[in-house]
């Protein structure tokens, strides 16, 4: 079964508008745990619009499934990862002031620097997986430079689920074979949700893992946390 980690950036950024602790995101992350999640993700911007980078250590020390960590190896980036060594780093190549991320790595333009950052975070046995679009190529450039794993980018996914889903995962499916072929992880996310990720799941080819956080924060104000997070884990289990 696919597992799910909760991104719980939306979380922080409501704590962040009241300039408190309230929600407590330790807290958060550790009832996501205990209602199911498979995993906590966050994605520290150079803003701190959302997580902070003084929330990373406080989160390592409690997160009792998997740790991911997301965001632009800039040299702050590298340092607070490597400081603060999580189950699994996400490379995003997202620019400083971008609302969300919006594309995947050309990893073949970017192999050498990609190749060089990739070895920094395995000198401390952490996973390293790289967010691509749907692309054989990139995908092929990912293992190339050393990549553990990859991030499939859904948001084009997402956005014409409605209109014809089976053109909508078409692409998706078959990079998704060809991932498995070459031997590299596969995990996914950006704009999956309740109504649209079990239809995903089910076309895809060893999907590991899958990243959600704006959808099911929302779904959880209706639903309440526990409920929402079960909701997900069903959506998976196909």
């Amino acid at each position: 079964m696919t597992r799910l980690s909760v991104n719980i950036n939306k979380v922080a950024l409501i704590r962040n508008a009241r300039g408190n602790d309230f929600p407590n995101l330790v807290q958060f992350a550790k009832d996501c745990e205990r209602f199911g999640a498979q995993g906590i993700t966050v994605h520290p911007r150079p803003d701190q619009r959302h997580i902070r980078y003084d929330d990373i250590p406080k989160l390592r020390e409690v997160v009792t499934t998997e740790f991911n960590i997301e965001g632009n190896p800039t040299r702050e980036f590298v340092k607070l990862v490597l400081d603060n060594p999580p189950d699994q780093v996400t490379l995003v190549p997202d620019a400083p002031n971008a609302l969300t991320s919006d594309a995947g790595w050309d990893t073949i333009t970017h192999a050498d620097f990609l190749r060089k950052v990739i070895q920094e975070f395995k000198k401390k046995n952490i996973r390293v997986s790289l967010f691509v679009d749907p692309s054989e190529e990139l995908i092929q450039g990912a293992k190339d430079v050393g990549a553990d794993r990859i991030e499939f980018y859904t948001g084009p996914y997402a956005f014409k689920f409605e209109d014809n889903k089976e053109m909508a995962v078409g692409e998706y499916a078959r990079c998704s074979k060809f991932a498995a072929q070459i031997g590299i992880g596969q995990n996914a996310g950006h704009d999956l949700n309740l109504r649209n990720l079990s239809f995903f799941t089910s076309r895809m080819t060893d999907l590991l893992e899958v990243s959600i956080g704006h959808a099911l924060v929302v779904d959880a104000l209706y639903q309440g946390l526990h409920n929402t997070i079960q909701a997900y884990l069903n959506s998976l289990d196909v």
